[in-house]
């Protein structure tokens, strides 16, 4: 019971951090159409000036706990030569 409280717990992290990135990409597909000026949405700006900022310390913290590459993908790049 408590594995799968985990599981969803991870799944709902991982949804959460894919919609701040959809949130990021359209606010900036906006900005750069010059639909949205940011002085005109100051709150909305702010928001996502900060869930970029903690979108940019979770991707950080990610890759410094990545325990490196994976052994099958280097065994196969030895062994393709490269």
């Amino acid at each position: 019971m408590l594995e799968r409280l985990l599981r969803a717990f991870d799944l709902g992290r991982d949804l959460f951090w894919i919609a701040a990135l959809g949130v990021l990409l359209v606010f900036g597909f906006f900005l750069m159409l010059g639909a949205l000026k940011p002085s005109e949405v100051a709150g909305l700006s702010i928001a996502v000036l900060a869930l970029a900022v903690l979108w940019v310390v979770h991707a950080w913290l990610q890759g410094r706990h990545n325990e490196g590459r994976d052994p099958r993908i280097v065994q196969a790049r030895e062994r393709r030569g490269f």
